[in-house]
Formats: structure tokens, C-alpha cells, sequence
């Protein structure tokens, strides 16, 4: 039985290959966990978690792009977990959704460790912006938790040498290095830029679990080509269009 109704809405990602159940008032994904998912250098065979994964977007973006993998999500507001389970179900992709906190994980998932862990959390600062009416939007918008609390959970959950990854708010990246510099090696950092000549406003920052590699700062991906808008394809840039459209990778 699937979860449809006047306040549910199926939206097409990746050009009409995943159909996705979100609700029509609540967190509405965009394209945040779609560049996400492009930029996981995962391969079959291996496992991934995403934090907070929402209706699972990301997860299923990712799972598309990459078969055989070991695909699990948590996700703290049970209805949005169970619209990731129906959304994984109706596209055919196997994926395990626990339902938990971030701090407190079900046993289950706490006995678990991951070649891959990513997550795109809420953004914003509860002091600094009026939180949505709607609860499902204000809990995935506000910060309930720090930056380094999903940090230290993601590396918590991962195997030696494994792969954290999240996209943010361009300007939590000092913050982001400040947390990561002595936990955490092999930090790559991929600046999106609205268009050329325009300031970032995402980053997507990886890293590795116990190795001590040096950081790079990668060139930044351009999402708009242009100043004009495309109502067809958004006016995306080449890159970007791949990634959104074609379900191509991102190479951090």
C-alpha cells in the first residue's frame, strides 16, 4: 500500500528515473541530496548510511547510480521514514530504514559499521531564523543538533578508513575544518556555485576515517550556466545537468 493522498505528491528525480513520495507541506527535497548522492565514490558490494534521510532521496539517487550496494538510512520523524521505505520499495531499490535519533541509534544500526556515511542536515541556526509552521519542515530546516554532533556520529559509524560525507552551507566551512582537522584525514572540499562570478552556496565536504592525508580544495561546480533561465532543463550547466538529469557522478 503506498502513502498517497491530497497531502503527498510523487516527484520525478534524475530525469524520470526515481519517482519519489514526499509531502506536499513538509520537507520538500531539492537538489542538495541529489549532488550528494552524485559525489559518493562508492563501488557494489560496499554499505552505506545516511543520517536523516529524510523520504531517502539521496539514498535512492545513490542506489540508482550504483547497484549492489548495502543501502541503510535513519531518520528520526517516523513518517518521513516510512515514505523512504515506500520509496524504496516503489523504485525497486533494497534499503533498510531505521527509525531512531542521531544521538540515541537503535541497537541495530549501533551494531553496524559502513564503508560510506553521508547526510545533509538541517541548516540553520535556531537563533537566526524563524523556524516553519509545518514540524516536519522546521525539524529538517533548524539545527537541533551541532554541526560535530553528526560528524562524530557519521565516524562513529563507519569502518576504519571509511568515507564521510555531507553537503552544508558554504559558510559552516571553518567550522566544518576546525572539527574535522584532528579526527579525520584525506579532506576534500567541492565549492557549488550558483554561476561563474557568484559566491558559493553549498559545499560538499569528504573525508576519511583515520588516515591523515592532505586536504584539497577542488574546483568549484558551476549549476547554472547562465543568467537565463531554462524552464525545461533549469538552465544547468553541462555538469550539473548530467548529475540531476542523467544520474552521472560527481568526482570530488
Amino acid at each position: 500500500m503506498t502513502w498517497v493522498n491530497e497531502n503527498i505528491t510523487c516527484d520525478a528525480f534524475l530525469g524520470g528515473a526515481l519517482d519519489i513520495f514526499q509531502p506536499k507541506d513538509g520537507y520538500r527535497a531539492a537538489t542538495d541530496p541529489v549532488f550528494l548522492a552524485a559525489s559518493i565514490p562508492a563501488n557494489a558490494g560496499q554499505s552505506v548510511l545516511e543520517l536523516g534521510c529524510g523520504v531517502g532521496v539521496a539514498m535512492l539517487c545513490l542506489g540508482k547510480r550504483i547497484s549492489g550496494l548495502e543501502i541503510s538510512g535513519l531518520e528520526i520523524q517516523e513518517e518521513y521514514a516510512e515514505l523512504a521505505r515506500q520509496n524504496a520499495d516503489a523504485n525497486s531499490i533494497e534499503a533498510k530504514i531505521f527509525s531512531g535519533d542521531l544521538v540515541q541509534m537503535p541497537r541495530d544500526l549501533l551494531d553496524q559499521n559502513f564503508d560510506h556515511v553521508m547526510f545533509n542536515p538541517p541548516f540553520y541556526d535556531a537563533n537566526k531564523v524563524s523556524a516553519p509552521e509545518n514540524a516536519g519542515k522546521s525539524q529538517a530546516h533548524v539545527m537541533g543538533l551541532k554541526l560535530e554532533d553528526w560528524v562524530f556520529a557519521g565516524l562513529k559509524r563507519l569502518k576504519p578508513k571509511g568515507r564521510l560525507t555531507f553537503i552544508h552551507r558554504a559558510e559552516i566551512l571553518p567550522q566544518a575544518l576546525v572539527c574535522l582537522e584532528r579526527i579525520a584525514g584525506d579532506i576534500v572540499v567541492k565549492p557549488l556555485i550558483p554561476r561563474q562570478d557568484k559566491s558559493a552556496k553549498r559545499v560538499i565536504i569528504s573525508c576519511r576515517k583515520g588516515t591523515n592525508g592532505p586536504f584539497a580544495l577542488r574546483p568549484p561546480l558551476v549549476v547554472h550556466e547562465s543568467s537565463t533561465h531554462n524552464k525545461d532543463v533549469g538552465g544547468y550547466s553541462a555538469v550539473a545537468q548530467a548529475v540531476l538529469r542523467d544520474a552521472q557522478a560527481l568526482y570530488l
